[in-house]
């Protein structure tokens, strides 16, 4: 069999090929190779005791944990039905595909994308190829059923998983797990089987902190805008910034991250958080101007909860309202995140990222978590994602859980 590249309609490349820049495939008229193929595959189909499973490879440096395979039982051989993605994959790592200078420029002109200059804009390019190319895989392995949530080219497709927790996320975790919560479920209470707290009207629009690790700030104040509602009736959207000035002698350290129980008790401390019409967010480091004239709430204790514990975080959410959580956002499938139930079995349960749980519910038989995100509108679900629940602690969304009280 004689190399050639992987054009037009779909080649029979094997698994060996997987890494190379030209992998050998079959030639067109090798119609020998291509009978031997599907004999060994058990027909096209998966009847003759074939199964669709993902698979984990790598071309070049990029990971792709979304290929597909075709597995034929009998024969335990794996062939790879994507092979025409990965090649034209290992072709564009290095320099952008002229193919797809049209979709570049929609895309910028889409989320108003515009660069320093044009060394800047090759790089990001390069960076967005590859995103379209997991998010391509990922939402043809979405349609055979492989998984419950899609991916999408948003605003941040233009980054790198590691841009994205460098400058997007900014939970700085405590060296030691929370062992002292005192929280219980209250005695004879019932659940309801779905929660939104949308519906309520205790949930604030929907944020963007921009390129500043204040996540932790926007998750803090989401959650005591809920407390507040439920208190006075009153929505109030309460200032980030606030907290990201004024919180430093607390050890957070602004745009650098910081801890949500240490925002609560800052305004603990200073009797109040003004609002955010009154200190907008600059999603920058700024000197601290509290003004208590513009006091627009304050808080008197904070609940942290037990440890990994999704009841206790269902019972919270339940009984208490909106809980500040802290999740794994690391995978690049989080941050391209566009709908459906986020089933991620990479995540570790190490938060690098705050955000707020605002209910829970079940979607045909996925028991899921409906979280606020601080990405802005172009994120998910309208900035919403729901996440997998009752999945072992997934993602660690009720390791590090809290809520402040008014």
């Amino acid at each position: 069999m004689q190399g050639c590249a992987c054009r037009g309609r779909v080649p029979s490349c094997p698994t060996a090929a997987l890494g190379a820049a030209e992998p050998p495939c079959a030639t067109r008229d090798s119609s020998r190779t291509r009978k031997k193929v599907q004999r060994e595959r058990g027909g096209l189909g998966t009847a003759a005791g074939g199964s669709i499973t993902p698979c984990r490879s790598q071309v070049g440096d990029l990971p792709l944990p979304h290929c597909i395979a075709l597995r034929s039982e009998p024969s335990g051989m794996k062939l790879l039905a994507c092979g025409a993605f990965l090649a034209a994959l290992a072709a564009v790592l290095g320099h952008p595909d002229p193919a797809l200078d049209w979709h570049w420029q929609l895309w910028k002109k889409t989320h108003g994308k515009e660069y320093r200059h044009q060394k800047e804009e090759e790089k990001r390019r390069v960076t967005w190829e590859r995103n379209l190319h997991l998010v391509t895989l990922h939402n043809l392995e979405h349609s055979l059923g492989l998984h419950s949530y899609e991916l999408g080219m948003n605003h941040l497709a233009d980054m790198t998983s590691e841009e994205v927790a460098a400058l997007l996320t900014g939970l700085k975790v405590p060296q030691q797990r929370n062992q002292t919560s005192t929280y219980r479920p209250m005695p004879g209470s019932k659940v309801p089987d779905t929660v939104d707290w949308r519906e309520k009207g205790c949930v604030t629009a929907v944020k963007n902190q921009g390129a500043c690790g204040a996540c932790w700030a926007f998750s803090a104040v989401g959650a005591l805008e809920a407390q507040v509602k439920l208190k006075t009736g009153k929505l109030v959207s309460l200032s980030a910034q606030n907290l990201v000035d004024c919180s430093r002698s607390y050890g957070n350290e602004g745009c650098g991250g910081g801890w949500r129980t240490k925002a609560f008790q800052y305004i603990i401390d200073n009797q109040g958080i003004d609002s955010d019409d009154s200190y907008p967010y600059t999603a920058q480091d700024g000197t601290c101007h509290y003004n208590p004239a513009a006091r627009a709430a304050n808080c008197s204790s904070y609940v942290e909860l037990p440890y990994g514990d999704e009841s206790a975080l269902k019972d919270a959410v339940a009984n208490a309202g909106p809980v500040s959580v802290g999740i794994d956002s690391s995978q690049p499938t989080f941050f391209l995140y566009k709908a459906g139930i986020y089933d991620e079995p990479h995540c570790s349960q190490i938060g690098n990222h705050a955000v707020l749980v605002v209910g829970y519910g079940t979607s045909d038989g996925k028991d899921y978590w409906l979280v606020k995100n601080s990405w802005g509108v172009h994120f998910g679900e309208q900035g919403y994602i729901r996440m997998s629940r009752n999945r072992g602690n997934q993602c660690g969304i009720a390791s590090y859980a809290s809520y402040p009280q008014i």
